[in-house]
């Protein structure tokens, strides 16, 4: 007698995702925006360029970084003045290991808690549905 295929677990919708937020106590913390800004500065080398991609102001986008740089024992981003170039930014060994724990621990989350993830879309209304 033949076995039949094992059902392919049903994956999560594509657009799902899941975001974390570590709270370290204080005012200390981070999570899905300053990481992605982290990555913005490393594709950009600005910070300029970094906040107008998140629709963030420069001010905004500083304070973040300040506040990142502040928080850690070493920078995360340092900035290089001036020049025949011009200045630019760029993240520290520091900012890339803060990057790549986040998003490892974020990849983790997401696999272990696919079956809840599931579950919840299976609750939610279709998306032709509209809520009056």
């Amino acid at each position: 007698m033949g076995r039949r295929p094992a059902k392919a677990a049903a994956k999560p919708a594509d657009k799902t995702s899941l975001h974390l937020r570590i709270d370290f106590g204080g005012d200390r913390s981070i999570g899905p925006g300053k990481v992605r800004l982290l990555e913005l500065i490393n594709e950009t080398g600005s910070i300029s360029a970094a906040g107008r991609a998140l629709a963030m102001s420069y001010r905004q986008a500083w304070l973040l970084v300040d506040e990142m740089n502040q928080m850690f024992r070493e920078p995360v981003v340092t900035a290089q003045t001036g020049g025949g170039g011009g200045g630019g930014t760029s993240v520290t060994e520091t900012g890339n290991d803060i990057v790549r724990l986040y998003r490892e621990m974020e990849r983790r989350a997401y696999g272990a808690s696919s079956p809840e993830i599931r579950s919840l879309a299976r609750l939610l209304t279709p998306p032709d549905t509209k809520l009056h």
